[in-house]
């Protein structure tokens, strides 16, 4: 029986870092959709089946702690995979505090980014049973 592959969100204002990160995790078998901002993956987060979001903190307009708390607000929990590009304790901290499966900083290593992924989604997949 063939699973589905796992649907990723990217979300990050830089196109070469949306694109390469697609690129890996379609590499890895993953079905990713990107947005080049929090407004426009808000607009549409609540019809699409997601199962991982990777979301960059530092963006122009809505910023990854907004989105991060915007989804709680609506009640739609979604691992959330965090990335920056800078690092203050805290960032770490509000980060974690708001739900986070990982905080990872930019450039991400592809296998830490491919990890925290699959330990984000299996957790869960055991939190929802």
């Amino acid at each position: 029986m063939n699973e589905t592959p796992p649907k990723i969100a990217i979300v990050d204002d830089e196109e070469s870092v949306r694109k390469a990160l697609k690129r890996l995790l379609r590499s890895a078998g993953m079905d990713v959709e990107t947005f080049p901002s929090g407004t426009k993956f808000l607009d549409v987060a609540s019809t699409r089946a997601i199962d991982c979001v990777v979301l960059d903190l530092h963006m122009s307009g809505t910023n990854g702690f907004e989105v991060q708390s915007q989804l709680v607000k609506a009640g739609k929990w979604l691992p959330i995979i965090i990335m920056t590009g800078h690092d203050t304790p805290d960032a770490r901290a509000r980060a974690l505090a708001g739900g986070a499966a990982a905080y990872l900083l930019k450039p991400v290593d592809d296998q830490v980014l491919l990890d925290a992924i699959a330990k984000a989604i299996a957790d869960n997949k055991i939190r929802r049973a």
